[in-house]
């Protein structure tokens, strides 16, 4: 008897997987776009990936997961939208009752095209675009580019941000999410998380201007500053770590209210009552500025 049971459950599991095999629709889609067009793309759960192509066409591929409604492609040659529908969310990314399976997009851009990619719980991954404008915004899912846009933003809740980016202007903002950014940033960086942690690291190029925020998680820099350039570093708890090179030219200035404060030849100055401590001091001919801010956690400045 067990064993009969045993054999039957088998046999309705593999129906069932079968099943799923032949449910998802294949997508074969596409569509010319001027080379400096724009392309939007919105997918709620499942993947969205993204190549860039030296053709003056937009082509999707994938498969729909069982129970999405329809892939919607709207626009001309100057500006297309890609969506993925799902049912009772009335023409929104968000709605309850939906049991449709995830759907995987594998879309070719130009690379010169803009992009904007809208996304809930899936991965997003964007290979080798150049356009001037890049955007990923993402609710769960991982968010791993490698690209080299003029400007780029970043937004996600409590996924992580895997960035490698060529860029003079990057916005990046999670909540509980990891965020890395690497690449040769030799403009505006802004990066801000609430919990997660912060790492970035400049490829042989100096920052006009940097900012990075945090409550609880710890922030880790790497870079170098441009002449008259700027950098602004707080968190609540978290630690913070900023190396700069040897050659840096700035005034530093430090503040923590219970944290310990750390810098090369700075005096740390501490009141004779109460909490609190602090530093200002000039390396080279002090052309730039830099700010280090913590509450509780540890500020530290190093050289190499």
């Amino acid at each position: 008897m067990i064993r009969a049971h045993l054999q039957r459950l088998a046999f309705g599991l593999a129906l069932l997987m079968a099943h799923g095999a032949f449910a998802a629709t294949p997508i074969n889609e596409s569509r010319p776009l001027d080379p400096r067009g724009r392309v939007e793309i919105e997918n709620v759960k499942g993947s969205v990936q993204v190549r860039a192509w030296d053709r003056p066409e937009v082509k999707v591929e994938g498969s729909l997961g069982q129970g999405v409604e329809r892939l919607e492609i709207d626009g001309d040659r100057e500006h297309l939208s890609i969506r993925v529908k799902y049912p009772n969310r009335d023409g929104t990314m968000f709605g309850s009752g939906d049991k449709s399976e995830p759907t995987d997009l594998r879309v070719m851009v130009p690379i010169r095209a803009d992009l904007e990619v809208d996304v809930v719980s899936a991965d997003v991954n964007v290979e080798g675009v150049a356009s001037n404008e890049l955007s990923v915004e993402s609710v769960s899912g991982e968010v791993t580019v490698a690209a080299a846009p003029r400007e780029a933003d970043f937004d996600s809740v409590s996924g992580d941000l895997m960035l490698t980016v060529n860029s003079s202007r990057v916005s990046a903002e999670t909540v509980s999410g990891d965020l890395t950014l690497r690449g040769r940033l030799d403009g505006e960086v802004s990066v801000e998380t609430v919990s997660g942690r912060i790492d970035v690291g400049t490829l042989g190029t100096r920052v006009q201007k940097l900012s990075g925020s945090t409550v609880s998680g710890d922030i880790r820099i790497n870079t170098a500053l441009a002449t008259n350039g700027r950098i602004m570093l707080e968190t609540v708890s978290g630690d913070l770590d900023l190396t700069l090179p040897r050659t840096l030219s700035a005034n530093v200035r430090g503040e923590s209210f219970s944290g310990d404060l750390s810098a090369p030849g700075a005096q740390i100055n501490r009141p004779k009552h109460g909490p609190g401590s602090s530093f200002d001091h000039r390396y080279g001919n002090g052309d730039g500025d830099v700010s280090i801010e913590s509450f509780s956690g540890d500020a530290t400045l190093r050289l190499q």
